[in-house]
């Protein structure tokens, strides 16, 4: 198992790689324009159209599915999974007719800014694109079938075929048809779904016409689904919200969002991956025993531990904004204007990366204590927040003010889940890591010097592509050293933990 644990981590963190080069390839053809606008916000649509009732679904169907199969029989556990696939087929019908219907409508909600042109193609784009809301029905699916049948390796990867063929397409679709693009999409989603349901039939799964829309177990589902659509679906409409905006900003403005974004998520994913695969399991565990104390004693260490990685991120992210961006996306179409407006999003778009990380921690608490509808009700609090941030900052900033409006809704969100984990939990003991707190802050004071003095140097007699990259790795290493010798108690116990998981394996 603990073997299992770390090599999902390390496929995790190589599929969002693979992600983060699917930008880098928009951004290389596309740059921040109407055609790379047109396309993000027509991924957006689509995803918006499911992928909140996916997470929820997938999330009620494992637990449910897991009991039929230890407490009844497979049989039951098959029927009941037929039973939803083609409940959702006729749902997802249902919602693509809608789409095909007001699909003009539909992007005007959530591109106001288009101009005449972009919006037409965006009705193309969406048209096309809608087709893949039953490849994604059956991806979340499928993904819960397998990982109930412990196979998790095909769910972790599967994000890797997607990314690789989308890259192909937008680099064809460049020296041929733009419509490649969005058609490049449509194919990638049918191979993950025509990957996972070979490997269900592997372990056992068998399509059987099943429609029953009274089984209990359907309705077991949607009540602990609901409160996970809702929470979802705040963060679908910040996005949506946020590029609304953005369309009426300026060219470009979507797309600068989604790479900023992009960068800071890429980072988020790998910290709270490598922390959180390590510690949150025995979140669970306690929660389940009951005991409090040892639940509180192993957040205690995922705090310092995520905190210990995401500050010097944040701090780099902030100092050396222009020069990140620049040397990962500043080629081809991206030019200057894209790489202060993407700069200037990830500067503020990393102010919120801490709030972004420890929010999704302590919604991970709750969901553990089987109560998600107290992060529900802290997102949606959030979310209004954000919007109202968002009409204000935006007509000050433009789309600085976006990121702006996102990270400080993220930062309250966390502070709000804080209280509510108090009153849940009671005393938490967050005065006790102070002190590994204050250290990883003075090392990362110690790093920002580095920084400026090392990069400031180097660029004299050397290319700024090298300077910067010297700079990260020699920084990081300082910090990393400092931290080394600071002596902190959960730098200890997660430096333990991975010890003991790499012996074992």
């Amino acid at each position: 198992m603990k073997k299992t644990v770390l090599i999902v981590m390390i496929l995790t963190i190589i599929s969002q790689i693979t992600g983060f080069g699917r930008d880098l390839t928009l951004a290389y053809f596309y740059g921040t324009s109407n055609i790379s606008d047109v396309y993000l916000i027509t991924l957006t649509i689509t995803g918006t159209m499911f992928v909140f009732l996916g997470t929820g679904i997938s999330t009620g169907y494992i637990p449910l599915l897991s009991n039929l199969i230890q407490n009844v029989n497979s049989t039951e556990g098959l029927k009941f999974t037929n039973n939803l696939i083609n409940l959702l087929l006729i749902f997802s019908t249902i919602l693509i007719t809608l789409g095909l219907i007001f699909t003009e409508s539909i992007v005007i909600v959530f591109a106001y800014g288009f101009d005449k042109d972009a919006l037409s193609l965006a009705v193309l784009f969406t048209r096309i694109s809608i087709i893949s809301i039953y490849f994604t029905t059956m991806i979340y699916i499928f993904k819960g079938y397998l990982q109930v049948k412990d196979s998790f390796f095909i769910s972790t990867i599967i994000g890797i075929p997607l990314n690789v063929l989308v890259i192909i397409s937008i680099a064809v679709s460049f020296s041929s048809s733009v419509f490649l693009l969005i058609i490049g999409y449509v194919f990638a989603t049918f191979v993950q779904f025509f990957i996972l349901i070979i490997h269900a039939y592997r372990k056992g799964y068998r399509y059987k016409t099943v429609l029953d829309f009274k089984d209990k177990n359907i309705k077991k589902l949607i009540v602990i689904a609901i409160p996970v659509i809702i929470g979802t679906s705040v963060d679908q409409i910040n996005t949506i919200v946020d590029r609304t905006i953005a369309s009426q900003i300026s060219i470009g403005g979507i797309s600068a969002l989604n790479y900023a974004y992009t960068l800071t998520r890429f980072a988020l994913a790998v910290v709270v991956v490598s922390t959180t695969t390590v510690l949150f399991p025995f979140l669970s565990k306690k929660a389940a025993n009951s005991d409090l104390l040892g639940l509180k004693a192993v957040l205690s260490n995922v705090i310092v531990g995520v905190i210990l990685l995401i500050i010097p991120a944040t701090l780099g992210f902030m100092m050396l904004s222009e020069q990140i961006v620049t040397m990962l996306f500043g080629r081809g179409a991206f030019d200057k204007e894209a790489i202060i407006m993407t700069a200037n999003a990830l500067f503020y778009y990393s102010i919120g990366l801490i709030g972004y990380a420890l929010r999704d921690i302590f919604s991970s608490v709750f969901y553990s204590l089987q109560d998600s509808k107290t992060p529900m009700i802290n997102a949606a609090i959030a979310m209004a927040m954000n919007i109202i941030l968002n009409v204000i900052l935006s007509k000050y900033m433009g789309i600085s003010g976006l990121a702006l409006a996102t990270s400080i809704s993220a930062i309250f969100c966390t502070a709000l889940l804080t209280i509510s984990l108090k009153r849940k939990l009671g005393y938490l003991g967050l005065m006790s890591i102070t002190t590994s707190i204050v250290k990883v802050l003075a090392s990362s004071a110690v790093m920002g010097m580095i920084i400026v003095v090392l990069f400031q140097f180097l660029k004299l007699y050397i290319n700024l592509n090298l300077s910067l990259l010297i700079t990260i790795v020699v920084s990081s290493i300082s910090y990393f050293v400092l931290i080394y010798f600071m002596n902190i108690k959960e730098v200890n116990v997660i430096v333990n933990g991975f010890k003991e998981k790499l012996i074992s394996s």
